[in-house]
């Protein structure tokens, strides 16, 4: 592939946004169209598992890649939305790709396309299946970027296996009002001959999945049905109808991250691909996802003084609010102090309902750069007038240790935000 000077990459996909500036349009005869134009990459990949979901879903393709790399497979992954690069977004084979080859897939990509209307994202898509067609490896990990039933992923037809993670209102414009309609929108990923796991799930979103399931002749192995985890004095028991399996404790901080480990087990196990009960705890134990309850160790916690702990999570939704929640309730030892920046749209007032009682303090914010974020004041109105403007994150650190002793601060609300973040942290993909 030829060279392309640093930051092509970024230059090429504003080019694109600004021609192509529809962000979100849920359809699939675009992408196959272009995808045909390419030889059909996503029919030409290695074994793929196809990962839907509101809250984990990143979680689950981390462990998923780690456990993959921890059998010495070479692992493609695709995930959204990025922190910093959009290069995070597309990795080959355990490299995060290159400008130079993600420049030359979307160039081959673009000229494929010609002048007909498509999304950035599926540009995005389309050059990632071609990348991943191309470059040999043992396993393709695909993460849905929304919803399932017209999400730009699901274009791949015989997935080794397909998981759902956690399902919680979220996009409701796009995916329903309901559980029940969203969970109908995440089971599209569900396809005729490979089996699909999903993990704790409420009643109602279980019983369309299962729907959904039966209906394509899939059969669906469900947590505390098929598989069960729990936990136990030095990690944790992973028990189905293969066996039982104890493991160290995940890598990833939060009692919500047992189910995304469990997910991870039982669809590795379901693809009958043949991974060592040895490559899974290792993979449970060494799976890496920034700002999913990420302590910080740069340069903004380089400024705290002693006894002070940062830590960041990208979680936005009611879903995501109950995990920060029960984390604040095992960090009981000390004060926890919430710094949250919201989405605009986001349900802000549901995300805040389980944190309010448990945090110290709260405090709005809003970073300069950060993508559609909601302005403070809305933040504060939804905390029923608790939450007290930052305005900024380094603002509202410098308030909440010049008035508090000692004890945590979490940021939370929003992966644009937390994006913003790890960039004043000085955090690097690799």
């Amino acid at each position: 592939m030829s060279a392309a000077a640093p930051g092509r990459a970024e230059a090429l996909i504003s080019r694109l946004h600004a021609r192509y500036p529809r962000l979100i349009d849920l359809s699939l005869d675009r992408l196959r169209r272009v995808l045909a134009a390419l030889g059909n990459p996503q029919d030409r990949l290695p074994p793929v598992i196809h990962v839907a979901g509101t809250n984990g879903k990143g979680s689950v393709c981390a462990f998923l890649r780690a456990m993959g790399e921890a059998q010495g497979w070479r692992v493609h992954v695709t995930t959204s939305p990025h922190l910093v690069r959009f290069n995070e977004r597309i990795r080959l084979a355990g490299t995060l790709v290159s400008d130079a080859a993600l420049s030359d897939a979307l160039d081959r990509v673009e000229a494929a396309n010609g002048a007909a209307p498509i999304t950035v994202f599926e540009l995005l898509m389309a050059a990632g299946f071609w990348l991943f067609a191309e470059v040999p490896a043992e396993l393709c990990i695909l993460e849905v970027g929304l919803g399932g039933r017209f999400d730009a992923t699901n274009v791949v037809t015989h997935p080794a296996a397909c998981a759902v993670a956690s399902i919680s209102l979220d996009h409701r414009e796009m995916l329903g009002d309901t559980l029940a309609k969203i969970a109908f929108e995440k089971a599209g990923i569900f396809k005729p001959g490979s089996p699909a796991v999903t993990g704790a799930q409420p009643a109602e979103v279980l019983a369309v999945l299962q729907a959904e399931a039966a209906a394509r002749g899939v059969h669906l192995a469900a947590r505390d049905r098929e598989w069960t985890v729990a936990p136990m004095e030095h990690g944790f028991r992973f028990t189905d109808a293969g066996g039982r399996l104890d493991l160290p404790p995940p890598a990833l901080l939060g009692a919500h991250q047992l189910d995304n480990a469990g997910i991870a087990i039982a669809a590795l196990r379901a693809s009958g691909l043949g991974l060592r009960d040895d490559a899974l705890a290792r993979g449970v134990a060494s799976a890496v996802w920034p700002a999913r309850m990420q302590r910080l160790t740069g340069k903004l916690a380089a400024g705290l003084p002693a006894g002070w702990e940062v830590w960041l999570d990208g979680g936005h939704n009611p879903g995501g609010g109950a995990a920060v929640a029960a984390q604040l309730r095992h960090w009981a030892d000390r004060p926890v102090h919430v710094v949250v920046g919201m989405k605009q749209a986001k349900d802000t007032a549901e995300f805040l309902a389980p944190i309010l009682p448990l945090a110290s303090s709260l405090w709005a914010v809003a970073e300069p750069g950060q993508h559609l974020a909601l302005p403070v004041d809305a933040i504060v109105a939804a905390s029923g007038g608790a939450a007290q403007i930052g305005p900024t994150v380094r603002d509202a650190l410098a308030r909440i240790i010049a008035t508090q002793p000692p004890g945590r601060v979490l940021i939370c609300g929003s992966l644009y935000l937390a994006g913003e973040v790890l960039k004043a942290d000085g955090w690097v993909p690799v």
